[in-house]
């Protein structure tokens, strides 16, 4: 299964939806798509707009590939479970967002990382998806790059010396 999330910010990804209805068309895989605000309206994919979190989440879990917008929230979640996403920034230009922020912090979040297959270019996400297998192999999840345990670890550490 193949789950892709376009978040919830109020401008279209269309141009993400529609390219992996396109893809949906001619596999045989499930796609399940969250449109968010999109206009597109898959015919090959299974869709909401928006699904409950726990939906979402148990798709990410169970999901063979996630594909996700720039959002880093959701492509770290996506890391955090031990997996590699597919990240496709929304373009300014195209009227996906308010600037091209998530390109920019894609691009450095990949140079540094080198965790997410980043697509720029919208023509060549069907190839990741077929490819997907062969472009991860050697990418290595690192969970240092999650400070949660630490930080859930010195909280815990004040908390207890408020109630000595």
């Amino acid at each position: 299964m193949i789950v892709v999330t376009v978040g919830t910010h109020e401008q279209q990804f269309d141009r993400l939806v529609a390219c992996v209805d396109k893809w949906a068309a001619d596999h045989d895989e499930e796609v399940i798509v969250q449109t968010g605000y999109s206009t597109v309206e898959p015919k090959h994919c299974k869709w909401q707009k928006f699904y409950k979190q726990s939906e979402m989440d148990q798709f990410i879990a169970d999901a063979r590939i996630v594909i996700t917008h720039g959002g880093p929230c959701c492509y770290n979640e996506v890391i955090q479970i031990g997996k590699v996403p597919i990240v496709v920034p929304r373009s300014h230009k195209l009227g996906e967002h308010i600037d091209d922020h998530q390109i920019e912090i894609c691009r450095e979040f990949k140079r540094r990382y080198k965790n997410i297959i980043l697509i720029e270019d919208i023509n060549e996400l069907g190839y990741s998806i077929d490819h997907y297998d062969e472009l991860i192999k050697d990418i290595k999840l690192d969970s240092k790059l999650s400070h949660n345990a630490e930080f859930c670890g010195e909280l815990s550490k004040i908390v207890d010396r408020l109630f000595e």
